[in-house]
C-alpha cells in the first residue's frame, strides 16, 4: 500500500523517447534524502528532479502551481514505471537485441543525425542513458502487452451495443470524390481548360501542371463533405455531375479546375461496416481499464513510501 493519502494521478506510458525518464543511479553516490521507496527500490529526491528536469518542455513557461502538480503527477507515474518494471523482473520478460535495435533505428531515423544528437544534449541524454531508457520503456510496453492486454475481449453483443447507444457517429453526409488543377495564372488556367475539353487526361494534366501537392496523385482529393474545403471549391464540387468538367475558379490558393469522379449520398452506415471500428474504439477502452486495474493490484500488493514534504 501507498503510505500516503494521496489520490493516484493516471498513468500513461511513455511512447516518445524524449520523455523517457533517466534513473540516474551511481553506486556508491551519496543518497542525502530519500524520497520515494518501492519495494526497498529507493529513489533520491536528487535522481528525481533529474528525471523530472527531462520531460519538461524546454520553452514553456509553468507557474509554480502547474509545475508542483506536474511533479506530483510524474511521482506516481515513477512509482508505477518501477512496478511495472519489478513486475517484468518476476516474470521473466525480456526484450530480444532485435526489438532494441528495431526501436533505436525508428527514432533515429525521425531526425537527421546532427538533429538527434543536438537533442539528446539538450535534454542531457548521453547516447547509452538514451538507450537505457529507451530500453526500460519498451520493456514496460511489453509487459503491459503481454500480462494486460491479451487478456482483453470485445465481443460481438458489445459492438451492436455501442452501435445501437452511438448511432449519431454513423451518420455519413453526403460526399464527393473530385480531382483538381491549381495554376497560378489565370490565363494558363484558361489554356489547360481548353485542352481538357478536348479530351486531355484530367490526372495527366493535373501531374504535369498543377502546383497543388495532390498534383502527384492526378489532383485526387479524395471523398469530402460539405465545409471541409474552402467555399469556393463546395458551391463547385457538390452541384457538379459525376464526369463533369468545371469552369476555372479563383480562389486565395490561385485558379482550380475540377472534376468529380464520384458521389456517395448521406447514408447512416451499418453495424457491419463500422464494425472494425468500433472493436478498435472498445478494446482501446477495455485495454485501459484493465490497465489501470493492474496497476491498482500491483500497488495494493506492494510496500511504497513517498516522502511528500520533500516537494513542497
Amino acid at each position: 500500500m501507498i503510505s500516503c493519502c494521496r489520490r493516484p494521478v493516471r498513468f500513461l506510458l511513455p511512447l516518445l523517447f524524449l520523455l523517457l525518464l533517466t534513473a540516474c543511479r551511481e553506486r556508491g553516490e551519496a543518497v542525502p534524502q530519500v524520497l520515494l521507496t518501492v519495494d526497498g527500490r529507493e529513489v533520491t529526491l536528487e535522481q528525481f528532479r533529474g528525471s523530472f528536469g527531462k520531460t519538461l518542455p524546454v520553452d514553456q513557461n509553468l507557474s509554480p502551481e502547474e509545475k508542483a502538480e506536474l511533479e506530483r503527477s510524474f511521482l506516481v507515474q515513477t512509482v508505477d514505471r518501477e512496478l511495472t518494471l519489478a513486475e517484468a523482473a518476476r516474470l521473466n520478460i525480456v526484450l530480444s537485441p532485435e526489438e532494441v535495435e528495431a526501436a533505436m533505428a525508428e527514432a533515429r531515423a525521425e531526425y537527421p543525425v546532427e538533429e538527434f544528437k543536438a537533442l539528446l544534449n539538450e535534454r542531457g541524454l548521453s547516447e547509452a542513458q538514451w538507450r537505457q531508457e529507451l530500453e526500460e520503456s519498451l520493456l514496460m510496453e511489453k509487459v503491459v502487452r503481454q500480462v494486460v492486454y491479451t487478456l482483453v475481449t470485445v465481443n460481438d453483443e458489445d459492438v451492436v451495443r455501442y452501435y445501437q447507444e452511438n448511432l449519431d457517429e454513423f451518420d455519413r453526409p453526403e460526399q464527393v470524390r473530385a480531382r483538381q488543377i491549381v495554376v497560378a495564372d489565370e490565363g494558363e488556367g484558361n489554356r489547360l481548360l481548353d485542352e481538357l475539353r478536348k479530351g486531355a487526361e484530367f490526372a495527366a494534366v493535373a501531374r504535369e501542371h498543377s502546383l497543388s501537392p495532390d498534383a502527384e496523385d492526378g489532383g485526387d482529393l479524395g471523398f469530402f463533405a460539405r465545409n471541409e474545403m474552402p467555399p469556393e471549391f463546395d458551391a463547385v464540387v457538390f452541384s457538379l455531375p459525376e464526369g463533369q468538367l468545371s469552369d476555372l475558379v479563383k480562389s486565395e490558393y490561385g485558379y482550380h479546375l475540377f472534376q468529380v469522379q464520384e458521389r456517395r449520398p448521406a447514408v447512416r452506415l451499418s453495424v457491419e461496416a463500422v464494425s472494425d471500428s468500433i472493436r478498435d474504439i472498445l478494446r482501446g477502452q477495455n485495454e485501459e481499464q484493465a490497465y489501470q486495474e493492474w496497476l491498482r493490484g500491483l500497488r495494493e500488493r506492494a510496500s511504497i513510501t513517498i516522502n511528500w514534504s520533500l516537494l513542497d
